[in-house]
C-alpha cells in the first residue's frame, strides 16, 4: 500500500507560507493576487459620503452609518450635563425640563426669576401656555381627521362598524372640531 499524503506535491505559495512563518514575517503575502482590485478610499474626520446606496461620515474616529432618524434620535437625548450650568442632568425633572427649555432645572428656575425681577414672568406664562394651548388645538385636529379617514372602527364588542355609509355624521363631526378650534384660536389671540 502506497501513502497518498505523501505523493502530495507543495505549491510555491506553501512553501512562501512557511518561510514567511519561519522568518517571523506574519504580514508578507504568500500568494500575489490578479483580478480584480477594490477602491480604497481615504476618508477623515467630519467626511460624508455615500457607499452601496447608504450615507457614511466619520464621527470620532469611528464609520458611521447616517440614518434618517438621527435627527430625531440627537432631539431626544438628554445630555449628562446642563449645556448652560454644567450641572448634572440626572433628575426627572431636569429631564422634563430639557425637553421644554433646553436647560436644567435649577437654570429653569434662574431664568424665570430674572424674568419675575424685570416684570416680564406673566407675558412669559401667557405665551407658554397659548403654545400648548395651539398645541392641544393641532393635536384635537389631526385626532379626528385620522378618525375621519378611517373607513371601519371595531367596537368594544368586537363589532366592526362601517363608517363609510354615514358621511354626513363624520362631515358634521369634522365642521364642529373645526368650529371648536378656531373659537381656541380666536380667543388665544384676544389675551
Amino acid at each position: 500500500m502506497k501513502d497518498s499524503h505523501l505523493k502530495k506535491e507543495f505549491k510555491t505559495r506553501d512553501v512562501e507560507r512557511v518561510r514567511n512563518l519561519v522568518k517571523k514575517d506574519y504580514t508578507s503575502r504568500a500568494n500575489i493576487g490578479t483580478g480584480y482590485k477594490r477602491k480604497y478610499e481615504s476618508h477623515k474626520e467630519g467626511d460624508i459620503w455615500e457607499e452601496d446606496g447608504r450615507t457614511w461620515t466619520i464621527k470620532n474616529g469611528i464609520k458611521q452609518n447616517i440614518t434618517k432618524l438621527d435627527a430625531a434620535k440627537k432631539a431626544s437625548q438628554v445630555p449628562l450635563t446642563c449645556p448652560k450650568c454644567n450641572g448634572s442632568m440626572k433628575h426627572r425633572i431636569s429631564k422634563k425640563m430639557w425637553k421644554i427649555h433646553r436647560m436644567c432645572f435649577d437654570c429653569v428656575i434662574d431664568y424665570e426669576a430674572q424674568l419675575r425681577r424685570a416684570g416680564l414672568y406673566e407675558q412669559y406664562e401667557k405665551a407658554m401656555v397659548h403654545g400648548n394651548m395651539k398645541q392641544f388645538a393641532t393635536d384635537i385636529e389631526q385626532w379626528v381627521l385620522e378618525a375621519y379617514n378611517q373607513e371601519s372602527f371595531v367596537t368594544e364588542d368586537g363589532v366592526i362598524e362601517d363608517w363609510n355609509s354615514n358621511n354626513s355624521a363624520k362631515e358634521k363631526a369634522l365642521s364642529n372640531v373645526r368650529e371648536f378650534i378656531e373659537h381656541i384660536n380666536k380667543e388665544l389671540d384676544k389675551e
